[in-house]
């Protein structure tokens, strides 16, 4: 606790002294301290650190973050520092690789999560850095974690088809037909209202990620299909989707998982996910050349580096392009 308060008087007057003046203070601070002991207050230190954290989250609200993201930043940071046992300003970089190492033994964690985890972290203590309440980032010198690229699993026509036929609700085939065809977030589509629609030029509004707004577009087959529900309907709910049995309430994300993943299994599809008609979609639009930009704006994502992530190529495309261009 003595060595924190050094380093704390010490960070304090950095701005204002050189490097000499710098080693002599702490000099003297350790020999006039040395016969003294030191406690802090522990409520207190505990408020400060929480207000740090509290402000950085309201700084990333502020940017635009969804207040799901907001609770992940919250739950990462707390446990890292619950499980570090320091205060924030004497957190080193050996305390994060310790923590991002045992978290990921004892969790059995992939690559990417690990990495997730020190995003966040980097993107905390830079914050902390820029703001002038620590002097540097412990997390500065932890590079970001190499992944292996996988090419992940998308539905093939058989299958999109083999679901269609197999849906006895007319709610399901619209769902289905609404993510196939728009390509849409699960989490966009629950949001939508009958009103969103507009049947004439098959496009509706979405508020995507931090509430960013984008028009996303629907084909002929699930504007029938969509009508047939909506028709069918005998509730006033103004909900797009709604659940099958009386009082009509609005869709939820996981009642839609729970509800496709129970028609993969009947139909023996495997692993399906709303998230999966999504990367579909993207596959489909780069085999048949939809430029890579558009496809970006479609999808709704700020970087183009995450758009190509989704448009993994199919391999017998590539075996067709190499006979035409080079075989």
């Amino acid at each position: 606790m003595k060595q924190n308060l050094i380093t704390d008087v010490v960070q304090a007057m950095l701005p204002f002294l050189n490097n000499a003046q710098t080693e002599k203070l702490q000099e003297v601070l350790q020999c006039t301290l040395f016969e003294y002991e030191v406690t802090k207050n522990k409520n207190t230190e505990e408020s400060s650190e929480q207000n740090l954290v509290d402000s950085f989250l309201s700084a990333k609200r502020i940017e635009g973050c969804s207040e799901k993201t907001l609770k992940y930043y919250e739950s990462t940071i707390q446990a890292m520092l619950e499980n570090v046992g320091k205060g924030i300003k004497y957190i080193l970089t050996d305390d994060i690789r310790s923590y991002l190492t045992e978290y990921q033994t004892e969790k059995n964690s992939s690559k990417v999560t690990i990495d997730n985890i020190r995003r966040i972290l980097s993107s905390f203590f830079s914050w902390l850095e820029d703001e002038d309440y620590i002097l540097k980032s412990p997390v500065r010198r932890i590079h970001k974690v190499k992944t292996g690229t996988s090419i992940k699993e998308t539905y093939s026509d058989e299958s999109l088809e083999l679901m269609r036929d197999s849906c006895t609700e007319l709610r399901d085939l619209a769902m289905i037909d609404m993510l196939a065809s728009t390509g849409m977030r699960v989490g966009e589509m629950v949001l939508l209202n009958r009103d969103d629609i507009d049947f004439n030029e098959r496009e509706c509004v979405v508020f995507g990620k931090g509430d960013k707004e984008r028009i996303v577009y629907f084909d002929a087959r699930t504007k029938i299909h969509l009508q047939n529900y909506l028709n069918s309907r005998t509730d006033s709910n103004s909900a797009l989707f709604v659940s099958l049995q009386y009082p009509y309430n609005r869709m939820k994300i996981g009642g839609i998982e729970v509800r496709l993943r129970e028609l993969g299994k009947r139909l023996g599809i495997n692993k399906v996910h709303p998230h999966k008609f999504r990367r579909t979609l993207a596959t489909m639009a780069i085999d048949k050349g939809m430029p890579i930009e558009q496809l970006q704006q479609l999808l709704g994502h700020r970087r183009i580096d995450t758009t190509l992530q989704y448009a993994m190529v199919k391999q017998s495309n590539v075996k067709i392009a190499h006979r035409k261009y080079i075989g």
